[in-house]
């Protein structure tokens, strides 16, 4: 585990103005990859020893944390984050909590995958954010209970060891675990609140459950495709493409900036392993007016070679899911979108199986990350 910038120590107390002026963050190398904690992955927060002032559950919400400074309840200011009480110690003459007292909250990854990065957010908490912090990683299958997440013969792996972080930051870590997780532990010493929880990776879903479904989407976000590269992200992150479900807004798509050249906008993504592509579904719900004008689809099989189109310039129409059922499977381990000659799409869908080759070597890595 390796601290890529750090902050400590209190914030300023909130003067007034734009909450987030004094924000400290950083660029984060590992940002690019999907949120393995993301909600809309199926990612929650379980359990909490203590959320006195504060749910735990708002550590995974998408947005940025937000700041009312009139915001009171009857237990007192109401921050936007996982908030415990003050602790304490036993007794007048020891008032202080031991080196040992910590909170904690235990957090399922909406996919099984390999963490990269963590961020911490402590985002207006100026003075009330917790000394340090730590976090825990284990694999476990299945749906399992807090109370048997907690069991003692449950194996725990270290992935930020106990660390001093600021308030009012972004506290990031890279974290170097070659192994597959399905659950976290926070860890908050020995109190305190966080505003937010990202959890950077890649997803390893268990190549069994893949192979059950026979047809899936190769390249959705929750099966282990991945976004490699894309020309442009001026409105919003190319990511949302390929994840779950249908767009429900416009910013939840992905849209470029407009083109005063004549060239044009594309996406390139990885498949979760060699794949044949049968069917393809290119969705623009909720773009009306910046919608891609057209749309084309290309394959390669490997890191380099030459890109086969699959789906020649084809019309697209604004606010509407395309649906095309391809002529012969196409085969690859990676598919590029182009779009012309700007504009966006929410959603792409590529519905195929893996190959043999892609199989197989989807079980080899699942058996060396577990």
């Amino acid at each position: 585990m390796t601290a890529i910038e750090r902050f400590t120590g209190d914030a300023n107390p909130y003067g007034g103005g734009d909450p987030y002026a004094d924000y400290r963050t950083a660029d984060f190398p590992f940002t690019g990859l999907v949120d393995l904690a993301d909600r809309r992955l199926g990612a929650g927060v379980i359990a909490a020893n203590d959320e006195f002032f504060a749910e735990r559950e708002n550590m995974l919400k998408p947005e940025p944390a937000e700041f009312d400074p009139e915001h009171f309840g009857h237990k007192g200011k109401i921050m936007d984050g996982w908030e415990t009480r003050r602790r304490r110690g036993v007794s007048a003459t020891e008032p202080h909590p031991t080196e040992e007292d910590h909170d904690w909250a235990l957090v399922r990854l909406g996919a099984p995958g390999v963490v990269r990065g963590i961020v911490i957010d402590t985002a207006h908490f100026r003075g009330n954010y917790p000394q340090a912090v730590s976090v825990e990683a284990t694999s476990v299958a299945g749906s399992p209970s807090p109370e048997d997440l907690l069991a003692p013969d449950v194996e725990w792996t270290t992935l930020v060891p106990r660390t001093a972080i600021g308030g009012h930051a972004a506290n990031g870590f890279a974290v170097d675990a070659e192994k597959r997780f399905t659950h976290l532990r926070v860890n908050q010493h020995p109190d305190g609140g966080i505003a937010r929880l990202r959890v950077y990776g890649e997803v390893a879903l268990d190549p069994a459950w893949l192979g059950v479904l026979g047809t899936f989407d190769v390249v959705a976000l929750e099966n282990g495709g991945r976004v490699e590269d894309a020309s442009d992200r001026f409105y919003s992150p190319a990511t949302n493409t390929i994840q779950p479900g249908r767009s429900r807004k416009m910013d939840d798509g992905w849209e470029t900036r407009r083109r005063r050249d004549k060239g044009n906008d594309w996406i390139r993504y990885r498949l979760v392993e060699q794949s044949a592509i049968r069917a393809v579904e290119i969705d623009t719900a909720y773009l009306k007016g910046n919608s891609a004008g057209w749309a084309a689809l290309s394959v390669r099989d490997g890191e380099s070679g030459d890109w086969t189109e699959i789906l020649p310039r084809t019309r697209l129409q604004p606010d509407t899911n395309h649906r095309f059922v391809l002529p012969e499977p196409a085969v690859g381990t990676h598919v590029r979108i182009d779009i012309y000659p700007d504009g966006g799409i929410s959603r792409l869908r590529l519905f195929g199986s893996l190959t043999d080759e892609g199989a197989k070597r989807l079980t080899t890595r699942h058996d060396e990350l577990s």
